[in-house]
């Protein structure tokens, strides 16, 4: 399966098709084209937001995601680099505020992200780090949170509008 990385450069590739069929469910099938696998995945809002709580919040699955992708880098990467992985264990704190604007919505921001990350073996604590940057240098989750980074469109008749 690691065919897509045997040259000096590639690009993973994935795409969403979500709908929202009137309440604060939405399905996602998410596909990963350069692995020809698709994943059907939810997500829900709790009743404060006015969801019924069927399946995991946005920022929920966002969490597992961070904590995901870097444990995911860890453990290839250790191997990698020739370096020792027992376990991995991850606290992670994530925080966002939300500002009541006049107009009734509520505008977004983010206070950032915390993990306190525990590489379990008996490597030193130098080769630690060394494996560390690498995963943080490797994850595609990290990478997306480049300010700037997501494009919006939406759709306007039959064109795009850039927003």
């Amino acid at each position: 399966k690691e065919v897509f990385m045997n040259n000096k450069s590639f690009t993973l590739k994935f795409t969403g098709n979500a709908t929202n069929k009137g309440s604060m469910r939405n399905d996602i099938d998410v596909s990963f084209e350069s692995m020809n696998e698709t994943f059907k995945l939810a997500t829900d809002e709790g009743a404060f937001h006015g969801g019924k709580g069927t399946a995991p919040p946005p920022l929920a699955l966002f969490t597992a995601s961070l904590c995901g992708c870097i444990m995911t880098q860890i453990k290839a990467f250790g191997k990698k680099l020739k370096i020792e992985v027992n376990e991995i264990e991850i606290d992670a704190s994530m925080e966002w505020q939300g500002e009541v604007l006049e107009e009734g919505p509520y505008k977004a921001s983010c206070d950032g992200y915390n993990l306190d990350i525990d590489i379990i073996s008996e490597e030193p604590i130098e080769r630690k780090k060394k494996l560390l940057e690498a995963a943080i240098n490797g994850c595609f989750i990290e990478a997306s949170l480049k300010p700037g980074i997501v494009k919006h469109r939406l759709k306007d008749k039959e064109n795009w509008v850039s927003v």
